[in-house]
């Protein structure tokens, strides 16, 4: 697929080898999947929904997850996530006082030279 912002429900489903009422059921089920839809009502994806989509595709076909299961591992994966940014958020943190300390202590021998 060629990289645009949007892709319509059609698109999705040809590239994916879906069905479009499945795309429309996965919508209900999961409810991080909300494509954007405009004053008529047709729905139009992002690279982001696409990646979803082929994630619960994966689980459910794959897998062979139920969706209740696709739903907790989609969810777990967030939280895994979350947790990593947490980590690097902190070890960034941590990283910044240690070169803080580390000059203070690099300024405060060459004033006792």
């Amino acid at each position: 697929m060629m990289e645009r912002l949007y892709y319509s429900i059609t698109e999705v489903a040809e590239e994916l080898n879906v069905n479009p009422s499945l795309l429309r059921f996965w919508e209900k089920e999961f409810p991080q999947l909300k494509p954007r839809k405009n004053a008529k009502g047709s729905r139009f994806y992002t690279t982001e929904d696409i990646k979803l989509i082929k994630e619960i595709q994966y689980l459910v076909r794959e897998q062979h997850l139920t969706l209740e299961g696709a739903r907790q591992r989609l969810k777990s994966s967030k939280d895994e996530i979350s947790k990593k940014q947490e980590i690097v958020e902190r070890l960034t943190n941590i990283r910044k006082e240690l070169l803080s300390i580390r000059k203070a202590l690099v300024a405060s021998a060459k004033n006792n030279e």
